[in-house]
C-alpha cells in the first residue's frame, strides 16, 4: 500500500506553488518523494519556499514562470525538461483575481486580465507539459479548480459583509472542470490522467478576515463539518490523485468541501 502512494523519482510541477493552497500541495508532493518544481511570477518566494522543503530533508527547487508570457512558459517547461529529462506531474494551481468583478460592474479589459492567466495560460502550459508526457507514454495532470467549479455561489453565505462571488470566478473554475475531462478523454490512449480537485474554503485564510466574521460563521453553519479546510485537508487528496493509488482515476472531479456540496 505504502508503494501506491509513493511518488519516489517523480518530477512534478506546482504552478502558484508557494501560495495558500500552493504550500501544502507542494509539500505534500514532496513528502511523497516527487522532486518538486515551485513555480510563480515571483522566483525568488519560490526559492526560499524550495529552500524551506530542503531543510526538511525533502527535494524541491523554485523557478519563475509568467503564466501571462508564452515565452516564460515555453522556457520553464524546456528548462525542467533538460533538467530532469522528463515530468510525471503538472498541478495547475495557479489563480488570478485582478479584474475580479460582478457581471454588471466588469469591463472587457477587466475580463480579458483575468483570463491571461487563468484560462490562456492555463491552457498554454498544459500544452507545453503534454509535449512532454506524450513521448514518455504516462503523465499527470490535476486542476485545482473550487467547489464553484460544481454549484454555483450561495450569495447569502456572504451576509453584510459586502464580500461577494465574482462573475470570472465561477466562470473560470467551471471551465477547468471541463477542460480536465477533454483532456482525460482526449490524451487517455497516451496513458495521461488528468483530474480535478475542488476545494471549499481555506482556513489560513479565514484569519485575514478581521470584519467578516459574519460570512465565517455562515460558511461554517452550511458546511456539514462545521470548518474551513485545513492545509493537511488537501495534502491526501494531491498525493491519491498523483500517485498510483488513483491509477484508474482520470477525468474526475474530487471535492474536497467538509460537505457544502452535499445538501
Amino acid at each position: 500500500m505504502k508503494n501506491l502512494f509513493s511518488l519516489e523519482g517523480k518530477i512534478a510541477i506546482v504552478t502558484g506553488g508557494a501560495g495558500f493552497f500552493g504550500t501544502p500541495i507542494s509539500m505534500a508532493l514532496a513528502e511523497a518523494g516527487a522532486t518538486v518544481i515551485i513555480a510563480s511570477r515571483d522566483g525568488e518566494k519560490c526559492r526560499k519556499f524550495a529552500a524551506t522543503i530542503q531543510e526538511k530533508g525533502y527535494q524541491a527547487e523554485g523557478m519563475a514562470l509568467n503564466l501571462e508570457d508564452e515565452h516564460s512558459i515555453r522556457a520553464f517547461v524546456d528548462a525542467v525538461k533538460n533538467r530532469f529529462g522528463r515530468i510525471d506531474i503538472l498541478v495547475n494551481n495557479a489563480v488570478s483575481r485582478d479584474g475580479f468583478q460582478n457581471l454588471e460592474d466588469i469591463d472587457k479589459a477587466s475580463w480579458e486580465k483575468a483570463q491571461r492567466i487563468n484560462s490562456t495560460g492555463l491552457v498554454l502550459i498544459t500544452q507545453a507539459v503534454i509535449e512532454v508526457m506524450r513521448p514518455q507514454q504516462s503523465g499527470n495532470i490535476i486542476n485545482i479548480s473550487s467547489i464553484q467549479g460544481a454549484v454555483g455561489p450561495h450569495f447569502p453565505v456572504y451576509g453584510s459583509t459586502g464580500m461577494t462571488s465574482p462573475v470570472n470566478y465561477t466562470y473560470d473554475k467551471w471551465g477547468m472542470v471541463g477542460f480536465t475531462k477533454w483532456l482525460a478523454n482526449f490524451y487517455g490512449k497516451d496513458n495521461i490522467r488528468a483530474n480535478c480537485i475542488s476545494p471549499g474554503g481555506y482556513g489560513p485564510g479565514v484569519a485575514q478576515m478581521i470584519g467578516k466574521e459574519e460570512f465565517v460563521e455562515n460558511y461554517k453553519r452550511l458546511t456539514p463539518l462545521r470548518r474551513f479546510a485545513s492545509d493537511d485537508d488537501i495534502k491526501g487528496p494531491i498525493v491519491f490523485m498523483a500517485s498510483d493509488a488513483s491509477a484508474f482515476v482520470t477525468g474526475q472531479n474530487l471535492l474536497v468541501d467538509g460537505g457544502w456540496t452535499s445538501w
